[in-house]
């Protein structure tokens, strides 16, 4: 939809965050939150009576998985949930369990370990954390002491750091810490696992006052801010995979979905970060952000009300985009907000609204991956879509759907800046049916097919990013009043979002 605000309705709407609703709303809002707050507790419940110490819980079954080294990654994951939620028993619950695992090896050995999804899981969950309980949720230590997290964080990245032994400085994706620490001896990596380490290892460095975590960090980045090698597609759009032996880009393609998506999302959130340190991060997304509004934003032919992002190779773009896309309508709104430009909110508005009309499917829930027909370039959709795309303006290519967060973590942006009761109500309706489609078992389950009403079936897991994110953002767009909110111009906002919702505190 398109959406034209007014700069000073814009930013009076952000300056003062939020006007104070009516009680009757402030009364729904609440019990919204409190909805969300049990399914929450209900899925750390099974996950706890089931998995307790293991990486996930699989619902249906009962039973557990480690995945992701064994290291407890849903309790890790949902720490900063809880926290958020005041759940003093979940928290310490987890605390205990934190406490009780080594991050200097793993259980089996030769067990792979991302060094990009531990770094936003584990080791942003227990950063995010220690910020939390030492500073405005303190009272939730209940005697325990935080510290804890600050040094199973530091034993964890001193192990990831065999990643970035490498000519050039960029981390190998993968590392082995059982029977020794060592990497894997790739020779390649993408924009999104080496672009989202910067803040997570600089918030670490800050922590513990040792600078090389965040120069690890660094050295790496700078391949992505001063690209060489394959051309950009356009200013600020850079290709997806990097030689790690001399840093140098081998393609010109890309997207805002997998193996991009977070690197851009981090440009402008180490400006939020720190403003005076990071003003290269946010010239860089300053040209990805017009680049994309330019020549990557697509109206299909059947509802020109609506803007997608397509991808690109090269200077050739294509109709197709993924639920993960859906967070660049967030990145655009926070953007807006913090360089005080309308283009950059509106555009955001439009690509949030636009992606939660993913969300009108039968089973009430987005696909993983979709297509349409670009207005412009022309086409047909497949025969047996046809129907639905000429009502829908898109048709899913990937139907599953894994518990995902990213667009209604786009939603909770765009009522942050405008204060519209509707956005509130949209995340309501898919929480209703997340709740209703999903529930499984002991917990809640990743979906087969959102084109059926049932969703199609369950892939039995219960991904940890349902607890750290997903709820996370649902539950905040109806708390009016958070430490960990993003307000607009005119407040201070003390923590920003890693790319997992972590809330990690900013530098002032």
């Amino acid at each position: 939809m398109k959406v034209a605000i007014s700069s000073g309705v814009l930013l009076g709407l952000a300056s003062s965050a939020l006007a104070a609703p009516a009680q009757s709303d402030a009364q729904v809002a609440d019990s919204r939150a409190q909805e969300v707050k049990s399914v929450f507790q209900e899925s750390w419940a099974g996950y706890y009576r089931y998995a307790k110490g293991h990486d996930e819980l699989h619902p249906q079954r009962k039973n557990w998985e480690d995945d992701r080294d064994g290291w407890a990654l849903t309790a890790v994951d949902a720490l900063s949930t809880a926290i958020v939620m005041r759940d003093n028993a979940t928290v310490a619950n987890i605390l205990d369990i934190i406490s009780k695992v080594d991050f200097s090896t793993t259980k089996k050995q030769n067990d792979r370990i991302s060094v990009f999804e531990t770094t936003i899981r584990y080791l942003g969950g227990m950063v995010a954390s220690y910020d939390m309980l030492s500073g405005p949720y303190s009272d939730l230590l209940n005697g325990k002491d935080a510290k804890l997290l600050l040094n199973q964080a530091k034993t964890l990245a001193d192990g990831l750091s065999v990643a970035f032994n490498t000519p050039s400085g960029i981390p190998d994706p993968t590392v082995y810490f059982n029977p020794s620490k060592r990497k894997s001896g790739t020779d390649r990596n993408n924009a999104a696992e080496i672009g989202t380490l910067i803040l997570e290892w600089t918030r670490l460095s800050d922590l513990t006052g040792d600078d090389k975590y965040a120069k690890l960090a660094q050295r790496a980045e700078n391949y992505l801010l001063r690209p060489t090698g394959a051309p950009e597609a356009w200013p600020g759009l850079v290709g997806t995979w990097v030689g790690i032996n001399d840093g140098r880009f081998q393609d010109s393609n890309g997207d805002w979905a997998s193996y991009m998506d977070s690197f851009y999302e981090y440009l402008i959130k180490m400006y939020l970060f720190d403003p005076n340190s990071f003003s290269e991060h946010k010239d860089r997304w300053v040209k990805a952000a017009d680049s994309t509004m330019a020549h990557l934003a697509s109206h299909p032919s059947t509802r020109s009300d609506l803007t997608f992002l397509k991808s690109y190779e090269g200077q050739r773009t294509k109709a197709e985009s993924e639920h993960l896309a859906s967070f660049a309508g967030g990145n655009f709104i926070l953007g807006g907000i913090l360089l005080n430009e309308d283009k950059y909110i509106n555009f955001g508005l439009q690509l949030a609204e636009s992606y939660y009309q993913t969300y009108k499917t039968p089973s009430g829930i987005g696909p993983d991956g979709f297509q349409w027909v670009d207005s412009q370039q022309g086409g047909s959709p497949p025969g047996n879509q046809a129907a639905f795309y000429n009502k829908s303006g898109f048709w899913a290519s990937s139907p599953s759907w894994a518990l995902n967060p990213e667009t209604v973590e786009s939603l909770y942006y765009a009522y942050r800046v405008t204060g519209d009761r509707k956005y509130q109500d949209m995340v309501y309706e898919g929480f209703q049916n997340m709740r209703r489609v999903c529930k499984s078992g002991s917990g809640y389950s990743d979906i087969n097919n959102v084109m059926e009403k049932n969703g199609g079936g369950f892939n039995d897991r219960m991904e940890s990013f349902w607890l750290a994110e997903t709820l996370k953002y649902m539950y905040l767009i109806f708390v009016e009043d958070s430490p960990v909110h993003l307000h607009g111009k005119g407040q201070k906002t003390d923590f920003v979002f890693n790319t997992e919702a972590h809330p990690i505190r900013v530098r002032h």
